[in-house]
């Protein structure tokens, strides 16, 4: 399904009536989709241009937010540390939206479906899209446990290679030539990333170029894996693969 055809084209941040087809729809049974239909008209989606940073009131009173399409971090920074990235979420993804110390970021052009409490206490009440939400916030929690453990890792340069193969595994696109980022990943962005110092970082992503492992690509990069050596059939909460 073309995101074109869901949402209307908007070139500005802004509020506008909530797509009729959400991914929150996808994979459900004719009378779940209509009921679920019915309950996120009255909710809403935004548009942000790539490069938007901040929290808008919609955002900070939501208790959910659905990405649509585009890609997305949530960055956080406290008095006397260094910020850092404590959440990515793609196409299908929910993260918690941001709070005080918080702000949203968007890579891309992104759409994002906002969800209020009593909306979603609603949404939860239709099975299938009870079991996707858990999914994905199941997904969303073994992100963070991974991240945690590669954060213990005393060699900045296997951060950064089990953080970009992370990437690559639940938001990369398959071609010839291994595995594509398509959202820009600076030096910046990614030493936020692992919690490791820009200089650190960029000496890692010399190593691990010059190990062929990693490619530049554009404003991105290409990993020479295949999908075979990425694919961990146990990050699904329900026991099978959701890739």
């Amino acid at each position: 399904m073309a995101l074109s055809t869901v949402f209307p084209h908007m070139r500005s941040e802004g509020t506008l009536s909530a797509p009729s087809k959400s991914r929150l729809l996808d994979g459900l049974g004719e009378e779940e989709k209509r009921l679920a239909s019915e309950l996120l008209l009255g909710t809403s989606a935004r548009f942000f241009h790539a490069g938007f940073r901040g929290r808008t009131p919609d955002l900070t009173h939501a208790r959910a937010l659905v990405v649509e399409s585009g890609f997305v971090v949530v960055h956080a920074s406290v008095p006397s540390a260094r910020q850092v990235v404590v959440a990515e979420a793609g196409p299908g993804s929910i993260v918690l939206p941001p709070r005080d110390g918080e702000h949203l970021h968007a890579l891309t052009d992104s759409w994002v479906t906002v969800l209020p409490l009593d909306l979603l206490e609603r949404l939860l009440a239709i099975p299938s899209v009870a079991t996707g939400l858990f999914r994905s916030l199941g997904t969303a929690l073994r992100l963070r446990q991974d991240a945690t453990r590669y954060y213990g890792s005393v060699r900045h340069v296997d951060r950064v290679r089990e953080k970009l193969l992370q990437l690559a595994q639940e938001f990369g696109k398959v071609d010839l030539d291994g595995i594509r980022l398509d959202f820009p990943v600076t030096h910046d962005l990614l030493a936020e990333m692992v919690a490791s110092a820009r200089e650190t970082v960029t000496r890692s992503l010399d190593e691990l170029e010059r190990s062929g492992l990693l490619v530049r690509d554009g404003h991105s990069y290409r990993l020479r894996v295949s999908p075979e050596e990425l694919d961990h059939p146990d990050t699904d909460p329900f026991g099978g693969h959701d890739g």
